[in-house]
């Protein structure tokens, strides 16, 4: 209902199918996201750190393919985009480099790839292992999160700036991107990233809640 009503609402499409939907997050309640974009007849590319939380979400079926190459990635998106397959496929990395190569992509050729956009990594507790920064592969930020909680959490909120930086590119382009009530744009925001609606006193973003805006 959720991926169906961004549609809806920022797409003005009641019918999916050939749109991109992007984000992370398998585990928990964030693994349904997979099965979501499938039953909504569109593209979703779910991001996800940690290899046991993707084998078992393709394992239940929740899962279409799985991948660990981003060339790959964006090459089974243009696909089932072009032919309008639905299709989830969760890449075996960290989200921060999947949108990082979107906006490259959109350098590059000039082609806007993603239409949908959000997150549900477990920002509501980012620095004990709710959100794994970019600059770091899964087991080496695992042990530093152990080693040197503070050195993790300055890599966390730098990641964070690189994540918001990379969808604000996307977004100036015409992708909807909305918080999935997981506070990404609260600690975004605590990290120093470029969240804030202009205009108001900071207490507003510049992206939605689903909350409000989608399931409201």
């Amino acid at each position: 209902l959720t991926v169906l009503n961004a549609g809806r609402r920022y797409l003005k499409a009641e019918d999916l199918s050939g749109k991109v939907f992007v984000t992370s997050g398998l585990g928990g309640m964030s693994g349904a996201q997979a099965k979501a974009a499938v039953i909504a007849g569109c593209v979703g590319i779910i991001a996800e750190v940690d290899e046991a939380a993707l084998l078992k979400r393709h394992k239940q079926g929740w899962l279409m393919e799985i991948s660990n190459n981003l060339d790959h990635c964006i090459a089974r998106l243009r696909d089932a985009r072009k032919n309008k397959i639905a299709l989830s496929l969760g890449y075996h990395g960290n989200v921060v480099d999947l949108w990082e190569r979107l906006v490259q992509e959109l350098d590059t050729t000039g082609e806007l790839l993603v239409d949908l956009g959000s997150d549900q990594t477990s920002c509501h507790n980012p620095f004990n292992g709710g959100y794994y920064p970019v600059q770091l592969g899964f087991e080496e930020a695992k042990q530093l999160l152990s080693t040197n909680p503070g050195k993790f959490r300055t890599l966390v909120q730098e990641s964070l700036k690189r994540h918001v930086a990379a969808i604000n590119r996307l977004a100036d382009k015409g992708m909807f991107f909305w918080d999935y009530g997981n506070a990404f744009l609260l600690e975004a925001q605590r990290a120093g990233a470029n969240v804030e609606k202009k205009g108001t006193n900071k207490t507003e973003f510049r992206y939605p809640s689903y909350v409000q805006h989608i399931m409201g």
